[in-house]
C-alpha cells in the first residue's frame, strides 16, 4: 500500500509526529501560565463571592488539565489534574453554597489540600519542560555527549514525588539511576550492586538517614563511594554531624535542581580524577597491583559474611618479550592496551581485571566457581584468536595467552591463592601456551552443590502464626538443602524445639499465645536449648530496644519486616554453613 503524502512530501505519520510535537510544546508552555494562575487562586479568598467564582474558575481549569493531558502524551499531569478535579467536585453542586462560613471554611481546606498535588504538577512541568528542550537539541546537533559518564547512583529519599522527580532528570543526564524509599531497601540494593554516587534523604521513616552512615562506614566496598546528603534541615549542627560521619556534600531542601547536577557533576569528576591517579594502570586503565591488593581483601571479607565461590585468573601475554624485541615497545604498549580492552570487555561489571605488573593481569570473578571461571576465559581466547589486538600503520598484531585459574577455598590465604593461579598459569605455559589450566586445588573434593559444610541437611523450624508468611519463605527457600517444619506460634515452636534437633529457628517476634521473645526467655530460664540451635528473630518492630532483647536472650541475629527475600537466604545460608 503507497504512503499518503501531503503536496510538500511529507508523510502522513511524519505529519503526525510533527503536529503532536507542536502540540506538546504549545501545551506546555500554555501549562505553566495555568499553573500561575491556580497558585494565584488557592489561599484564603476576600470573601463569599470572590470564594464561590474563584472556585468554580480553579474547577473549570483542572477539568480542562484533566481532559488534555493524556492526548498530548503527560499521562502524570493528567493523573495529578484528576486529583484535583476530585477535590474541587464540589462547586459543581447547588447545595455547596449554603452559607458564607461554609464556603470560606471549604474553599480554605481544599486549597490547602491543592497545594502539595499543584507542587507535584510543577516538578512535572520540569520534567516536560526539559524533556522538550533535549528533543530540540538532538533535532538541531544530533544526541551529541552527555555530561555524565554513564556512572550509576543510587537515590534514598521517603518523599515519593521528589524522589521520582530526581530519578527521572538523572537519568536524562545519562546517568544509571536505582533508587530506595528506605534505609532497608537502599541496604539491600547496596550489597547488590555498586554504586559510584548515593544521595541520602535524613528525615525519613521509620528509619533516619543517619542510620546508613554506620552501614557505609563498617562496610570497606562502600566506605569510599561519595555521598551527598539532602536535608529539608538548615541547621548547623546537622551539617557539622554529617561531614563528621563521613558525608561528601549537604544540600538544603528546597534546591534548584541545576545546583544539585552541577555538584554531582564536580564530585564524580572529582572522584575520577583521584581513582584515575590512585587505583589506575596509566598505560591500560585497568586497575593496578595496589588496588587489587585491598579489593581483595575486601572480597573475600565480603565471602565470609555470604559465601559464595569466587575465582582468580592469573594471565601472561605468550611470547610478549619477542613483541617488544621485533616491533618495539611502542608495539609492546599498543598490545597491552589492546588485551586489557579485549578482556574488560568481555567480563562483568561486577569483576575486577587489574595489572599485575609487566605482561601480567589478574582478573577476580566473583559469584564463578572454577570451572565456569575457565570457560569464560577460553570464551575470551577464542576471540583473541580472530580479531588483532592492535594495530599501526596498516600492520595487524595477534597475540596468544596463557591463563591460571583458582577458585577461592575457606582456609587458605590471598597469598596462597594468588600462586595456586599463577602455578596454574605456568603448567598452561609448560604444556605449549595458548591455553587456559584449572589449577588441581580446583579438582580436588570440592564441596557439592546445595550442601552444607558438615554435608548434612538441615533441619529448620519456621514459626510464624502469617500463614501467608510461612508459605513464603518456604517457597524461596525450598531449593536449600534443608528440611522444614511449621509452627503456628510460640507454644507449639517450644514443645517442637524440645522433643527435635533443629539446626536454625526463624522465629517471628510477635506471635499469639507465646511470641519470640517469650521462646527464648522459656528456653534459657529452662536450660531447655540445645547447644547446636541458632535463632533468627523475624520482627516487624524496629525499636533497638527489641533488638537488644533478642540478642541478649540468645537470639544468633534479628531481621526488621519488611526483608529482602535475597537478604533472608543469605542469613540463613551463613548461619547453616551452607555453600552454593
Amino acid at each position: 500500500m503507497d504512503t499518503v503524502r501531503n503536496p510538500t512530501g511529507e508523510d502522513r505519520s511524519g505529519k503526525e509526529q510533527r503536529l503532536l510535537k507542536e502540540g506538546r510544546k504549545r501545551y506546555v508552555r500554555e501549562l505553566e501560565k495555568q499553573l500561575g494562575q491556580l497558585n494565584a487562586w488557592i489561599g484564603a479568598p476576600d470573601d463569599e463571592e470572590y470564594a464561590v467564582d474563584t472556585a468554580k474558575q480553579i474547577y473549570r481549569v483542572v477539568h480542562t488539565l484533566k481532559g488534555s493531558a493524556p492526548m498530548f502524551g503527560f499521562i502524570r499531569i493528567g493523573s495529578g489534574a484528576q486529583k484535583l478535579v476530585d477535590l474541587w467536585e464540589w462547586t459543581q453542586h447547588d447545595d455547596a453554597v449554603i452559607n458564607g462560613a461554609f464556603i470560606m471554611d471549604r474553599f480554605i481546606r481544599t486549597s490547602s489540600l491543592s497545594e502539595p498535588i499543584l507542587r507535584e504538577l510543577e516538578l512535572e512541568l520540569d520534567i516536560y519542560s526539559r524533556e522538550l528542550e533535549l528533543d530540540e537539541h538532538h533535532e538541531r546537533y544530533g544526541s551529541g555527549m552527555m555530561m555524565s559518564g554513564g556512572e550509576r547512583m543510587l537515590v534514598i529519599d521517603d518523599d515519593d514525588v521528589l524522589r521520582s522527580y530526581l530519578v527521572r532528570r538523572l537519568r536524562m543526564d545519562g546517568y544509571e539511576v536505582d533508587e530506595a524509599a528506605d534505609v532497608a531497601e537502599a541496604q539491600r540494593l547496596l550489597r547488590q550492586k555498586p554504586y559510584q554516587l548515593i544521595t541520602l534523604d535524613l528525615m525519613m521513616h521509620p528509619v533516619s538517614g543517619y542510620e546508613l552512615f554506620e552501614f557505609l562506614k563498617d562496610d570497606p566496598t562502600l566506605k569510599w563511594t561519595p555521598l551527598i546528603v539532602l536535608s529539608g534541615r538548615n541547621d548547623v549542627n546537622d551539617k557539622v554531624r554529617c561531614f563528621y560521619l563521613g558525608a561528601d556534600d549537604y544540600v538544603t531542601k528546597p534546591f534548584q535542581y541545576e545546583e544539585l547536577s552541577a555538584r554531582i557533576y564536580s564530585l564524580l569528576k572529582r572522584t575520577r580524577t583521584f581513582e584515575q591517579m590512585a587505583f589506575r594502570d596509566p598505560l591500560t586503565g585497568a586497575y593496578n597491583r595496589r588496588f587489587f591488593d585491598h579489593q581483595i581483601n575486601v572480597e573475600l571479607q565480603r565471602i565470609t559474611r555470604y559465601p559464595a565461590p569466587i575465582s582468580l585468573v592469573f594471565i601472561d601475554i605468550d611470547r610478549f618479550k619477542s613483541i617488544n624485541d621485533t616491533h618495539g615497545h611502542h608495539i609492546g604498549d599498543l598490545v597491552l592496551q589492546g588485551l586489557a580492552h579485549l578482556l574488560q570487555g568481555n567480563i562483568r561489571s561486577t569483576d575486577l581485571l587489574a595489572r599485575f605488573g609487566g605482561e601480567e593481569f589478574v582478573v577476580v570473578l566473583p559469584n564463578t566457581t572454577g570451572a565456569d571461571a575457565q570457560r569464560i576465559m577460553e570464551s575470551i581466547l577464542r576471540q583473541a584468536h580472530l580479531e588483532p589486538v592492535a594495530q599501526n600503520e596498516g600492520h595487524m598484531f595477534y597475540i596468544t595467552f596463557s591463563a591460571g585459574v583458582a577458585e577461592w577455598r575457606p582456609g587458605i590465604s590471598v597469598q596462597e591463592w594468588t600462586a595456586l593461579a599463577d602455578e596454574a598459569m605456568y603448567e598452561a605455559k609448560q604444556s605449549g601456551r595458548n591455553r587456559i589450566v584449572l589449577s588441581a586445588s580446583c579438582l580436588s573434593s570440592p564441596l557439592p552443590s546445595n550442601a552444607t559444610a558438615s554435608g548434612k541437611r538441615s533441619k529448620v523450624l519456621i514459626a510464624d502464626d502469617d500463614k501467608i508468611l510461612r508459605s513464603i519463605l518456604l517457597a524461596k527457600l525450598k531449593h536449600l538443602p534443608v528440611d522444614f517444619y511449621e509452627a503456628e506460634d510460640g507454644e507449639e515452636a517450644y514443645k517442637l524445639i524440645r522433643h527435635s534437633a533443629f539446626d536454625l529457628c526463624i522465629l517471628d517476634g510477635v506471635m499469639p499465645n507465646l511470641d519470640g521473645f517469650g521462646v527464648l526467655e522459656r528456653m534459657k530460664e529452662h536450660n531447655t536449648r540445645p547447644p547446636e540451635l541458632k535463632v533468627l528473630i523475624l520482627s516487624g518492630r524496629s525499636r533497638e530496644e527489641d533488638v537488644s532483647r533478642g540478642l541478649e536472650l540468645g537470639a544468633n541475629s534479628y531481621m526488621h519486616k519488611p526483608f529482602s527475600m535475597v537478604e533472608l537466604e543469605l542469613k540463613v545460608k551463613e548461619m547453616l554453613q551452607i555453600y552454593t
